[in-house]
C-alpha cells in the first residue's frame, strides 16, 4: 500500500496509562490510579524552601513532589530534606527524577515492588509525567486485603 513505516498503537494500554475509566473484566482488579492519593503536597521550584517544609509539616506530611507549572513531576523532597533545616532552595534539596508508574499499573504489582525494594510509597504519573498522586504502601495493603474493594 505504499507506507514505508507502520507503528503498533495499543489505545487500551495507552487509554489505561493515563488513568481514564475503564471496563471489562480487568477493570474490577484495583490499580495503582484507583488509590494513588491526589492530596499529596507539592511545590514549584521557585518555592522557599523554608516555606514548603512548614507547610508539609503542618501538613502531616512528610515529603512533597516537585512539580512544574504543568504538574510535571520533577523531583521529590523526602523525609530527610523536610524534616532538616539544611539547604537553601528546592531545586537544590530534592531529588531529581524520582520512580514512577502509571495509573494503570495493578496494585498486586505495585505492591510487590514496593515490598522488594523496601518503599513506603511509590509516585504514580500519566505517561507524559503529569502526577496523578501517590500511592501510599499501607493503604495499598489494606486495599488488597479486603479483596480489593474499595475501603469506606
Amino acid at each position: 500500500m505504499g507506507f514505508e513505516q507502520v507503528y503498533e498503537y495499543d489505545g487500551k494500554r495507552d487509554w489505561g496509562s493515563f488513568g481514564l475509566p475503564r471496563e471489562g473484566r480487568l477493570a474490577k482488579q484495583p490499580s495503582a490510579g484507583d488509590i494513588a492519593r491526589a492530596d499529596v503536597p507539592t511545590c514549584l521550584l521557585t518555592d522557599s524552601l523554608s516555606e514548603v517544609r512548614r507547610r508539609v509539616r503542618e501538613s502531616g506530611w512528610d515529603s512533597c513532589i516537585v512539580v512544574n507549572d504543568h504538574r510535571v513531576v520533577l523531583g521529590r523532597l523526602g523525609r530527610k530534606a523536610i524534616g532538616s533545616d539544611q539547604g537553601e532552595s528546592v531545586e537544590e534539596t530534592m531529588t531529581e527524577g524520582p520512580s514512577t508508574v502509571r495509573p494503570s499499573i495493578g496494585l498486586d504489582a505495585l505492591l510487590e515492588r514496593m515490598q522488594s525494594k523496601n518503599l513506603s510509597s511509590w509516585l504514580v504519573t500519566t505517561p507524559d509525567g503529569r502526577l496523578v498522586g501517590l500511592v501510599l504502601r499501607r493503604q495499598a495493603e489494606e486495599r488488597l486485603a479486603s479483596g480489593g474493594r474499595a475501603l469506606v
